[in-house]
């Protein structure tokens, strides 16, 4: 009798598969998270191969599933297919960085003068509120709270563009952010940086709730080079050695532009 009673409560057959399947999608997620953020962090190195079986024990989850959260790196271009190779982590490039800086100027200049002429009392309200965040851990700028300086700072980026309603505007632009956050990484860590992130927020926020467009734009312009300059006169006075992959002899095309 209690057996009968246990296999009444058992939920139907098709609600424990749907159980199994987001499981399994909750820890492909998990798994795809940690193995990116450890690609942005350089704990997996730019150039590194990816192999499976040690992965899978240092992540303590399934081959599957570990293939399953490569792939999304794949099509996130964190990482790149061998053919029957496997895998290896994106390296990253002078080249590269320039590509993502000029896509990026030319999104999100554009999309920060549509929010400036259409944004209403409510994308200023956001924006205010996202300075506001970003300020309390740029005064002063503690580097062991990097990971919640990107956090706020990819929020504030967005919240200047959110007068402009284009959900493939803010789609593209968080692929080039997570992008960008593995340059950014080594910039900070360049000794003697007087670079003021703070300053050139507080630039752009000003500027653009005033209404400037031009003034916004050029100062969003400014504010998105910085990084490559800083990493290009870098590698020109042998302060910056770029991992594997890397092709110095480029550092002279960031100051183009």
């Amino acid at each position: 009798m209690a057996k009968r009673t246990f296999l009444r409560a058992l939920p139907p057959h098709n609600d424990l598969a749907g159980m199994g399947a987001t499981l399994s999608r909750t820890l492909i997620e998990q798994t795809y998270a940690e193995l990116r953020n450890d690609i942005i962090e350089g704990r997996l190195e730019p150039g590194s191969k990816l192999p499976i079986e040690h992965l899978r024990v240092q992540y303590n989850v399934g081959a599957g599933t570990l293939r399953e959260a490569i792939t999304r790196l794949a099509s996130d271009a964190l990482v790149t297919t061998e053919g029957q190779r496997g895998f290896r982590v994106a390296p990253i490039t002078i080249e590269e960085l320039e590509d993502i800086t000029q896509l990026r100027l030319h999104i999100e200049i554009e999309a920060l003068r549509l929010s400036i002429r259409h944004g209403g009392e409510r994308w200023r309200t956001g924006l205010r509120q996202s300075y506001e965040a970003i300020s309390a851990l740029e005064q002063p700028f503690e580097p062991a709270r990097r990971r919640q300086w990107e956090a706020l700072n990819v929020r504030f980026h967005e919240a200047l563009l959110a007068g402009h309603d284009s959900p493939w505007t803010q789609k593209v632009l968080g692929l080039l952010a997570r992008h960008g956050e593995r340059y950014r990484r080594y910039a900070m860590g360049l000794p003697g940086s007087v670079r003021d992130v703070h300053a050139e927020h507080t630039e752009i926020f000003e500027q653009a709730l005033a209404g400037h467009e031009a003034r916004a734009a050029l100062a969003l312009e400014a504010h998105i080079r910085a990084t490559p300059d800083l990493l290009a006169q870098a590698l020109r006075n042998g302060q910056l050695t770029l991992p594997p992959g890397a092709t110095p002899d480029a550092a002279p095309a960031l100051m183009a532009g």
